[in-house]
């Protein structure tokens, strides 16, 4: 629990045994001023590995959820349905790139009022060798795009966030691939929730990525990224258009 508000972190994770364990630990040693757990739930979603994340999760200490078919959103999705009850919920990944300390960061602006923090890497210190060229560019580009669209200030789309459970359920998210952090951005941004960006560290992650490892994996992120965001312009194009009286 944070400043009263019971937490619940999400790990989506994909053959990531090398790390799951040390980042489930992390999160389960972090303690609030009176020495009260921090995260209240932790759940992991597996989503198809063929190693031993599920089993190593388990052991240390989180709830492990299953979601066999590929796909960031669809990991997520998983997790959320099976939420019971909590009021804030941490979204990181299984693979040592984030400082797990670095969580109030997130929490505070969210325990103050607002309804998102987005950690941002590009406000905070990125480790060398910790993202790629191609994914330095394809995230900048993204954000860019976002922030000239929605008139908003996006620095970062990267998934170290936390947010209000009430606003995760107003902006009923459903997009089951890599378009899911700009969706969350871009639809808060619609609604007029409060976006709150934190310069967080970036690491250099354990194992491979499954993303930024390949010039296919940052290619596919990239460009279901930018097709959710014309989807999204578009959609609130014709939501405008049809505000307008006749």
């Amino acid at each position: 629990m944070y400043n009263q508000l019971h937490v619940t972190a999400i790990i989506p994770a994909l053959n990531e045994q090398e790390a799951i364990g040390q980042v489930v630990s992390a999160l389960i040693a972090q303690q609030g001023n009176h020495g009260q757990p921090i995260i209240d739930q932790i759940i992991v979603a597996d989503n198809g590995s063929i190693d031993l994340t599920a089993t190593l999760a388990n052991v240390a200490g989180a709830n492990v959820v299953f979601e066999p078919k590929r796909g960031y959103g669809a990991a997520c999705l998983a997790a959320i349905n099976s939420i019971v009850a909590t009021d804030v919920v941490l979204f990181i990944d299984g693979d040592c790139s984030v400082q797990v300390s670095q969580i109030i960061l997130l929490l505070d602006p969210v325990s103050n009022g607002a309804d998102i923090a987005i950690g941002s890497r590009c406000l905070g210190y990125i480790q060398p060798g910790s993202m790629s060229l191609p994914q330095r560019i394809g995230n900048g580009l993204i954000a860019r795009i976002i922030s000239l669209l929605w008139q908003a200030q996006v620095t970062d789309i990267g998934p170290f966030r936390a947010i209000r459970y009430s606003a995760l359920q107003e902006l009923a998210m459903q997009d089951r691939a890599y378009g899911w952090t700009v969706k969350m951005q871009v639809k808060a941004l619609q609604q007029g929730l409060i976006v709150r960006e934190i310069p967080v560290d970036c690491l250099v992650r354990v194992g491979r990525s499954k993303v930024s490892g390949t010039v296919r994996g940052v290619v596919g992120a990239a460009f279901g990224m930018f097709g959710m965001i014309v989807r999204l312009w578009w959609q609130g194009r014709q939501a405008d258009k049809a505000s307008l009286p006749i």
